[in-house]
């Protein structure tokens, strides 16, 4: 069990100071009883007190407001539950070689719109994740349910020099790997839908990272966009946005995957049908308060019927 507002669990000094308190007065009356000496007298003026019965309410009172604090500190007990562990990761190249426009109305802007189809057909189970890359490569939104909140950050996503395709699938991977414990030991069904126009010039190799989506069995399927007949400007100079769909068509037969021309998206949906589903289970600390408050009423209606029984009054 764990304590989610543990800070509150210091209230418990300040029982126990009460509890001390009584311990104190218990004794001083007793001190003050003795200083009759005619114990006779003191038979006949003072009441019979009820003995130990009178410290059964002050137990029950402590222990009442005891459990009331644990309850306040919001106890919570591990709870085991399933988890939806099957994992696509979609990643777009962001290099400037995208801002050609043979594809309409420009390579970039066709990926977002085929990235943000292909995430609204997922089903809901899946968690997606988003990698953007160019001479580098980063997450730019770890695995989740939320296929809104991937495909609005879709928009988000701006042109960088250079162009790391191998980069993409290697940060892609290990997503994958940090979303799921399990992963080392038993790897979730995943895969990587990579979109680009296929031209590698920064990072490893597109190779390297086709080994390493092979050996952890993640299949990448690839996009390609452009045509290759297009110039764009860079630095104030115009080059050929040149474009290597056989790099691309490769990359995802040697994992797998599938390849696909720009116009084709709507195929993808062979990158999610023999993909299955895996559940697993994750740990999450339900809150247990009711049964704290369930229990400190059973104390404070023990207080009071004992304290009417014994004393003819409520505490």
């Amino acid at each position: 069990m764990t304590f989610l507002a543990a800070g509150r669990l210091w209230w418990l000094l300040a029982l126990a100071a009460l509890a001390a308190l009584y311990v104190v007065l218990q004794y001083h009356r007793r001190d003050y009883t003795l200083r009759f000496t005619n114990l006779a007298l003191l038979d006949q003026v003072a009441p019979r007190r009820p003995g130990w019965r009178r410290h059964v309410s002050a137990a029950l009172f402590c222990l009442t407001i005891g459990v009331m604090i644990l309850a306040v500190a919001r106890p919570a007990m591990p709870v085991e539950v399933p988890r939806e562990r099957a994992t696509i990761m979609v990643a777009i190249d962001v290099s400037p070689s995208m801002a050609a426009t043979d594809v309409d109305p420009d390579r970039l802007t066709a990926a977002k719109e085929s990235a943000r189809g292909f995430i609204d057909s997922l089903p809901d189970r899946f968690n997606v994740g988003l990698v953007q890359f160019s001479a580098t490569a980063g997450v730019a939104v770890s695995p989740s349910q939320d296929h809104q909140g991937v495909a609005d950050s879709i928009d988000s996503l701006q042109m960088s020099p250079g162009t790391a395709i191998g980069e993409g699938v290697f940060t892609s991977l290990q997503a994958i790997h940090s979303f799921d414990e399990e992963a080392g030991d038993d790897p979730p069904p995943s895969a990587i839908v990579l979109l680009s126009d296929g031209e590698n010039t920064s990072g490893r190799p597109v190779t390297s990272a086709a080994d390493a989506a092979t050996d952890a069995g993640v299949p990448v399927s690839t996009i390609a966009f452009g045509s290759g007949a297009s110039l764009i400007e860079i630095n104030g100079q115009y080059v050929e946005a040149d474009i290597d769909k056989d790099a691309l068509e490769r990359l995802a037969g040697a994992t797998g995957g599938h390849f696909y021309e720009a116009e084709s998206e709507a195929e993808l949906t062979d990158v999610y049908s023999d993909i299955g589903s895996s559940l697993g289970t994750e740990t999450v600390h339900e809150e247990v308060v009711t049964r704290f408050v369930f229990v400190a009423l059973l104390l404070a209606g023990a207080t009071a019927l004992t304290s009417l029984l014994w004393f003819q009054r409520l505490p």
